[in-house]
């Protein structure tokens, strides 16, 4: 089940995605002759202004409250490392992977998912919104920056995995699966299918599923460190998850009286180890049941291959619950969600009265359009918006801006 090519000639697993393999650009370009179209995908990312913008943007904590917590920028370059390591394990392409974790923030608006949930409310009557399809939007359409394209023109297997890294997005009927199960498709997603078929109703690559369950454990490791850092979880809180409890008995059996700052680090990268550790074994696994030959017998699965096994899975959830109950619904970091929810929700309305209120590149050919058009127009702008510019336009356009110190 591997092979060995070039590029270092290092083995790659017969169900890797595989440079010289790949479907290509929607755009036509000559091939790099230094680089593969991965790492050309990965390079333009990194380039790209709206990840530039993911340092201003908030993870949990909004920027002003500490220089040491985590902002969008830190948290993906944590999944990125976190997802090369699983490629690199799995014998998969660590660049397409490290790409798909690179770019799996890029759709975020400002404050984290108190700005989403209210953009979300705001175009509720215009499709909705959604941070994943909005990455999409980022990387086809909205970066503009080359003379012959709109948008990064990444290959076709960044695109896939970028927009459905979490599963297939319908089923075999076309019908919407999962949280759109009841709805339609977000609007980048349905709009972009016109133009190339992304084979929503199957799995995406392995690099892709390794780039997603690294989310999830760069998630709630380091959201945990923030949490305790910030003083909003005890340390002796930990206890009280099983998963967090043994990994803090054997950190504190093998270094009784340790300082708490090392403690805390010692607890969080423990059980980052644990993770990855885990989703390797179940990989292997997984894929020693199914027995790929191809990528697309990856696609063609029925199932994700690289995720956490069932008492992981579980030991995870009780995490999410943890953190959800101490850090995200602790009352100083609603207090402050509720602040930034009003300044999302009074940007979207100024701009949808006043259009011209946004800078002149924001506002050609606006007064022509639909008040569909308008509104994703506007929600485009603020969506790309860090934290601090969002504060600062509000504070131009209105006289009563939060003080969130």
């Amino acid at each position: 089940m591997q092979t060995t090519i070039g590029y270092g000639a290092q083995p790659r697993a017969v169900y890797a995605e595989h440079p010289d393999r790949s479907r290509g650009r929607f755009f036509n370009e000559p091939e790099s002759p230094t680089r593969t179209p991965f790492q050309r995908d990965r390079d333009r990312i990194i380039h790209s202004s709206a990840f530039r913008r993911l340092k201003h943007k908030t993870q949990v904590f909004v920027y002003h409250e500490g220089d040491h917590f985590r902002t969008r920028l830190t948290h993906t370059i944590e999944v990125s490392q976190i997802a090369r390591s699983l490629a690199r394990a799995l014998r998969l392409d660590e660049d397409l992977a490290e790409c798909l974790a690179l770019a799996h923030d890029l759709g975020h608006t400002p404050f984290g998912h108190e700005g989403e949930d209210v953009m979300h409310d705001c175009m509720a009557p215009f499709g909705g919104f959604d941070h994943n399809a909005q990455s999409l939007r980022v990387v086809t359409h909205l970066e503009q920056r080359y003379a012959d394209f709109d948008g990064l023109n990444l290959s076709w297997e960044t695109l896939e995995g970028l927009v459905k890294h979490n599963g297939p997005l319908i089923g075999p009927d076309g019908a919407p699966l999962g949280k759109f199960e009841n709805n339609s498709l977000p609007f980048a997603i349905r709009e972009y299918a016109k133009r190339q078929d992304l084979l929503l109703s199957t799995w995406p690559s392995a690099e892709a599923q390794a780039a997603a369950i690294a989310d999830d454990i760069a998630y709630d490791a380091h959201d945990l460190d923030d949490g305790l850092r910030a003083g909003l979880i005890k340390i002796d809180d930990l206890a009280t998850v099983p998963f967090l409890g043994t990994i803090m008995a054997e950190v504190d059996d093998r270094y009784p009286g340790l300082e708490e700052s090392r403690r805390i680090h010692e607890i969080v990268r423990r059980s980052i180890t644990c993770m990855v550790e885990d989703v390797i074994a179940e990989a292997v696994r997984r894929l020693a049941d199914v027995m790929p030959e191809t990528v697309d017998d990856i696609r063609q699965a029925g199932r994700c291959l690289v995720g956490f096994s069932p008492d992981m899975a579980e030991a995870e959830r009780q995490v999410k619950r943890f953190l959800f109950a101490k850090v995200y619904r602790h009352e100083d970091v609603l207090a402050v969600r509720r602040l930034v929810a009003d300044i999302v929700r009074d940007l979207f309305a100024a701009f949808m009265e006043k259009p011209d209120n946004m800078p002149a590149m924001w506002t050609a050919g606006i007064g022509t359009m639909s008040e569909t058009d308008r509104a994703r127009r506007v929600c485009d702008y603020i969506a790309g918006m860090t934290d601090r510019y969002a504060i600062d336009e509000h504070r131009r356009l209105f006289d009563d801006t939060p003080d969130l110190g």
